[in-house]
């Protein structure tokens, strides 16, 4: 049947069991594989409580899989479900693998996890093997420490389907910054199926009705992002100091707290920035391209999107990277600052206002990521690097 129909699906499974990184990262992906294959149509499998609250291109549509949240201590609960999570694991495999023997994908993009959530995407892996399709593994730029992701897939059998399921491994940035798989073994068959695609370009959204912008944003500012907000507090809370301390920084300041933030922070937040005449906080906005476009500067932990939409929309960053539980944010803001694409500022956990102060001021100063010769930094064509690798539709 999928040779005689004229058009191609792509399904993309989005690991998030909480954050906005990979949800945004595949909703990227879709929009321009659509937009560069107007035959194309892409589905998106996510567990991910707020996908709804996005905009989705034409010919991209998403099936949502019952949510699951990764505790502190590493262990997995349902989100809103009384059940057991082997029942709930059990569901979302079902779902899943039903959802890719109906839409019967031309290709099918696993994000991060070789092989799902405890596994659950590796039938539907195995089906679709059965049936030609094509199998790709998508890896951000930074995954974490040898040490640590080594003995993590190991743990996870994650060796197995890069071996014998995978036909390629597609890597989201560039070699000269990171190699994600860097100190692991690999059999060479595995290395071979590398493929460096570039940083995946963040464009501002020009379809549909325009995004509305808060009144401080209509003024020269400078954007504070912590991306889902579930672990950015530490983070609003030392800009807050710094302007408290420092009410006459050159900026004003919009705090974007991200919708996974505790409640009683946010509203704490909430309440010290509507103190300061300067700083204004927002909880969410859909399209955060369209404020960093718009922003002197940018201060932001350095996940992977926030990193492409500095380097896309040509914007100074301010990163300070968390550290735990992974050491991926640091590697990445180690390797750019290194590089002179942003600066970076060290999370001692002191939170001493002055600092952030002096770094706030520094901000306007430093260079552009366009002022910084990085070979094929800003110059990868996602649809052409991916497609172009497999096969043309």
């Amino acid at each position: 049947m999928r040779a005689q129909r004229k058009d191609g699906r792509i399904l993309i499974y989005s690991h998030d069991t909480f954050g906005l990184g990979h949800l945004r990262r595949c909703r990227t992906i879709a929009h321009a594989l659509v937009e560069r294959y107007k035959q194309l149509s892409v589905l998106i499998l996510s567990g991910s409580p707020i996908i709804g609250s996005f905009d989705f291109r034409t010919r991209v549509d998403f099936v949502r899989v019952p949510g699951v949240v990764k505790l502190r201590n590493g262990e997995y609960t349902p989100l809103n479900l009384h059940l057991d999570i082997a029942e709930m694991l059990s569901m979302r495999a079902s779902i899943i693998q039903h959802t890719a023997e109906i839409f019967d994908p031309d290709l099918f993009i696993v994000d991060k996890e070789p092989v799902g959530l405890r596994g659950e995407v590796l039938p539907t892996l195995k089906a679709l093997k059965r049936r030609g399709t094509r199998l790709v593994l998508g890896l951000r730029d930074v995954m974490d420490e040898p040490r640590l992701l080594e003995p993590e897939w190991q743990r996870k059998k994650a060796m197995p389907a890069l071996r014998d399921l995978y036909d390629e491994i597609w890597v989201y940035g560039l070699p000269q910054i990171c190699d994600p798989l860097e100190g692991i073994a690999l059999p060479p068959r595995v290395r071979q199926k590398m493929v460096y695609t570039g940083y995946l370009h963040r464009e501002v959204p020009t379809q549909g009705a325009p995004a509305r912008l808060p009144e401080i944003a209509k003024r020269p500012f400078v954007l504070v992002t912590t991306g889902g907000g579930g672990d950015g507090e530490a983070l609003i809370d030392w800009v807050l100091r710094a302007y408290e301390h420092d009410p006459l920084l050159p900026y004003p300041a919009l705090l974007v707290l991200g919708p996974f933030m505790q409640p009683e922070r946010q509203a704490e937040f909430m309440d010290r920035a509507a103190k300061l005449k300067r700083v204004d906080a927002i909880t969410f906005h859909k399209q955060l391209e369209t404020l960093v476009s718009k922003a002197t500067g940018v201060v932001a932990m350095g996940g992977y999107n926030t990193f492409c939409e500095v380097i896309s929309l040509d914007k100074r960053a301010l990163i300070v990277p968390r550290t735990a539980p992974r050491l991926e944010q640091h590697i990445r803001a180690s390797r750019a600052a290194e590089m002179g694409l942003v600066s970076m500022l060290s999370d001692d956990g002191t939170y001493d206002p002055a600092v952030m102060a002096a770094a706030l001021r520094a901000l306007p100063r430093q260079n552009r990521p366009s002022e910084v010769v990085v070979p094929g930094l800003l110059e990868s064509n996602l649809a052409h690097s991916l497609i172009c690798e497999s096969r043309s539709y």
